[in-house]
Order: C-alpha cells, then sequence, then structure tokens
C-alpha cells in the first residue's frame, strides 16, 4: 500500500477538532463509536472519578498551580503525541510520591514543593490528557461530557475537606497523609484501563513547529481575547466565597463555615452539567451569561444582605456553587465557538489542546492573585459602617469585589449584542 498521511481527526462531525499528529489512515470501522457504547462510557466515568479523587487534595492546596500548567502540558502534548498517550501512567506516580513525601514536611516551604509544585506537575500529567480523549469520544454530545467530568471536582471539593477532617481527628498528620497516598494509588490506577485514547496513536515521534503554532490560529479572532479576558476576571473573584465564607460565618456568631462551604462544592455539581449540557444548544455567550449573572445576583443580593442570617448564607452558597461553579462549561462551549470563528478552525487552526490551555492558564492567573488582592481589600477595617448586612465592616470591600467580577464577567455577552464581536 502506498504510503500517505491524513491529519488526525478527532471524533466525526460538523464539531470535531483537529490535533497536528500526523497518522497512517487506517480504518474507522473498527472503532468504538462516538456518543455511546459501552467504552465510551467507562472512559467517561473514569475521567469523572479521576477528576474528583485530583481535585479533592488540590482543591486545599496548589490549585492555582494546576491551572498554571496547563499551557505547557498541552504544547508538549502537541509537540509528542506519544507523550500524551504516557502521560497518564507517568503523572499518577508523581500524584502519589508528592503526598507522601509531605508528610515528612517540617516546613512550609516542603509543602510548597510536595504538596505545591509537585502535585502540580504530577496532576497535570494525569488530568490534562482527558481533555483530548473526550473531544475523540464525543461529538454530538461533547457538553455533557466535559459536564459530567467537571461535575468531579464538584464532588472531591465536597469529599476531599470531610476525609482531610476525619483523617486528621483520628491519626496523626503523618500518618493520614501517608495512608491518603496509598489510597490515590489504589483508587485511581484502576481508573486509568478506562481512560484512553478512542483513535490509533500517531507513529510520528514529533510534530513540527510550524504544524504547531498552525492550531493558534484562533489568537487572530477577537473572540478567544474576550472570552479569555473573561476568564481571567472571573478567575479573580470565583475563589473568595470559597476562602472566606468559614471566616466570615465566624465573626457572624455561626459555625457553618464548613457547611457553606460544602454547599458551595456540591451546588457546583448540577450547575456544571446543566450550562455544559445547555453548550451543545446555544453560545458561549449565553453560557456567560446566565453564569455571570446568576453569580452576580448572588454575591450582591444574598451574601451582600445575609448579616448574620443563615438563611441566606445557605441560599447564597447554593446559588453561587451553581452559577459560578458552572462556569466551567464555558470551556466547552469557546472550543466550539472558536472552531467556527477561526478561518481553517475544522481542519487544524484553532486546536483544542491550545484553546484549553490557554482558557485553563488564564484561569490559573485569576486563582493566583485572588489571594494577595483579597488580603488586600480585607485590610481595609474602616468604613463602611452606614451599611447593613454583609456589607457592614470589613467585608464589604471584599464582597463588592466579588459581585463587580462576576458582573464584568458579562462584558463578551454585551460586546456579542452589540455587534462588537
Amino acid at each position: 500500500m502506498a504510503s500517505s498521511t491524513v491529519l488526525l481527526e478527532l471524533g466525526s462531525g460538523p464539531d470535531t477538532a483537529q490535533i497536528g499528529a500526523e497518522v497512517e489512515p487506517t480504518d474507522t470501522s473498527y472503532l468504538p463509536p462516538v456518543d455511546s457504547g459501552r467504552a465510551a462510557w467507562l472512559f467517561l466515568a473514569g475521567s469523572f472519578c479521576v477528576e474528583t479523587l485530583i481535585w479533592a487534595v488540590s482543591l486545599t492546596s496548589g490549585k492555582g498551580l494546576l491551572y498554571l500548567g496547563a499551557p505547557p502540558v498541552f504544547l508538549a502534548f502537541q509537540k509528542w503525541p506519544k507523550f500524551l498517550h504516557r502521560s497518564l501512567i507517568i503523572g499518577l506516580p508523581i500524584v502519589v510520591l508528592a503526598v507522601f513525601l509531605s508528610s515528612f514536611a517540617t516546613a512550609t516551604w516542603h509543602l510548597i514543593l510536595t504538596q505545591g509544585i509537585l502535585y502540580a506537575i504530577g496532576g497535570n500529567l494525569l488530568y490534562y490528557p482527558i481533555y483530548v480523549f473526550i473531544d475523540e469520544w464525543f461529538v454530538r454530545r461533547k457538553g455533557l461530557a466535559y459536564g459530567v467530568m467537571w461535575a468531579g471536582s464538584g464532588c472531591g471539593g465536597l469529599a476531599g475537606p470531610l476525609v482531610l477532617n476525619w483523617g486528621l481527628k483520628n491519626y496523626d498528620a503523618e500518618t493520614f497523609l501517608r495512608g491518603w497516598a496509598v489510597a490515590l494509588l489504589l483508587l485511581v490506577a484502576p481508573f486509568l484501563l478506562f481512560i484512553k485514547a478512542r483513535l490509533p496513536l500517531s507513529r510520528h515521534h514529533q510534530v513540527p513547529v510550524r504544524t504547531i503554532a498552525a492550531g493558534f490560529g484562533f489568537l487572530k479572532t477577537k473572540q478567544f481575547w474576550a472570552i479569555e479576558t473573561c476568564n481571567i476576571i472571573q478567575g479573580l473573584g470565583y475563589f473568595i466565597p470559597a476562602l472566606y465564607l468559614p471566616t466570615y460565618a465566624r465573626l457572624n456568631n455561626s459555625d457553618l463555615g464548613s457547611f457553606l462551604v460544602s454547599l458551595l462544592n456540591i451546588a457546583q455539581v448540577p450547575g456544571v452539567m446543566f450550562l455544559s449540557m445547555l453548550s451543545d444548544r446555544v453560545s458561549v455567550y449565553t453560557i456567560l451569561l446566565i453564569s455571570s449573572l446568576g453569580s452576580t445576583l448572588s454575591v450582591f443580593l444574598l451574601w451582600g444582605l445575609s448579616g448574620s442570617s443563615t438563611g441566606l448564607l445557605v441560599a447564597f452558597a447554593l446559588c453561587y456553587g451553581a452559577f459560578a461553579g458552572g462556569f466551567t462549561a464555558v470551556y466547552a462551549g469557546a472550543a466550539k465557538e472558536l472552531r467556527r470563528v477561526t478561518p481553517g478552525g475544522e481542519t487544524g487552526r484553532a486546536d483544542l489542546g491550545s484553546m484549553l490551555g490557554l482558557l485553563g492558564g488564564g484561569r490559573g492567573i485569576g486563582n493566583v492573585a485572588c489571594g494577595p488582592v483579597s488580603e488586600a481589600l480585607l485590610r481595609h477595617r474602616t468604613g463602611w459602617k452606614e451599611v447593613a448586612g454583609g456589607y457592614y465592616g470589613s467585608f464589604g470591600p471584599l464582597i463588592i469585589f466579588a459581585g463587580t467580577t462576576a458582573a464584568l464577567t458579562m462584558s463578551a455577552w454585551i460586546a456579542k449584542v452589540t455587534k462588537l464581536l
């Protein structure tokens, strides 16, 4: 048979992505079906479980580093296609080692090195291949698939602190962390059997730089920069409630701080699943509007007016968790939109990994900046005494900032309806 090459096609249909790797032609009749079938659903179940377990720990440390690591990791996947398929096997031991080594920590920088940097490296290698593989397994139900996977982070956010509190009450920190390292290995490893590519592995060891660069064609579109700007702004304010609700509740004579954070995380599950499924049917700008408007109203009307009202705080945690936690669905919609508006977007000019890597990195910037910005806002302990509810006292500027960033996230939708995009 004459030798020839074709672009590796992810899925089949009008919304499929392509990456720059070249592979030998293959008979697609032997491939498992997309959007259905035992293999696809087992893949999705495994992805959900890995997401749950990985983010359960990272929600307490190194989350920003996991986001910031997305751009270089996706670039490595594009440059070395075989590395993409092997990274899960490499990433899991690194994650386990990071947790195990943290049990020997005697200084803060030890934890930064292990639970922060080392865990983020392993987590990136273990987690981000799933994004590429989902694009192979699901075409018409891509939003649904991403929603199911992302729901795992909400479940991890709920279970992680509960397991951590239970472990530290019953064991010393060293014993618990070593046990958790073993548990991660035993729990994650079986699911890796189901998390695999649908399409055959490329025979090419490396992809030319010019081919990778071609996949960044979406950078020339106004739509990408509008969505990325909203993404960074949303990251600046999104994490504030999870960080400060326990302190706010305690200052208002409530011992429900941990419970409220749990509600934030569990409400994310239906929120991200609903908005992700919706992204299969409506534009990304509609998803942006729903998420940001719901988040804005939740902050200003529920948290801002709550004071010491337990009912309003519970309502805020549920509403904000659903709307703000569902923002991740924008990524699935953004991929579809950028392929549509990028010339040649359906044939490799809008590479999925490149898009998701930059979006993840953008959210990482917001996450890392959120800490120092929110601390600076809390230092303003004077003023704000003429208002009621949560706006009273030192938390007033913080609530205003969280609500304002949520509102500014609507700017891409405004630009769309005013025909600036």
